[in-house]
């Protein structure tokens, strides 16, 4: 059972790498992104289509964490 897990998860990381790697060729237009005043150097967008997608992977995990914590935490404060 693990090893058709490790396949499915492995096809499944192939093709999302596909499907980012045929986004950043489809997308190469030059755009400068401007947010409170402050603008962005020329890059293509699937530069900062792809950055969002990274730190938004970084982000999501962290906040679980941070979340899942507090809950323990206050499970334990109530069966005290």
């Amino acid at each position: 059972m693990r090893g058709i897990k490790r396949v499915v998860a492995a096809l499944t990381m192939l093709v999302v790498v596909l499907l980012v790697v045929g986004f950043v060729l489809e997308n190469q237009q030059s755009v400068s992104l401007s947010f409170f005043g402050l603008s962005s150097a020329q890059m293509p967008i699937s530069v900062f289509v792809v950055l969002a997608l990274v730190v938004g992977m970084m982000i999501g995990p962290l906040l679980g964490v941070l979340f899942r914590t507090r809950r323990h935490r206050g499970l334990a404060a109530v069966h005290l």
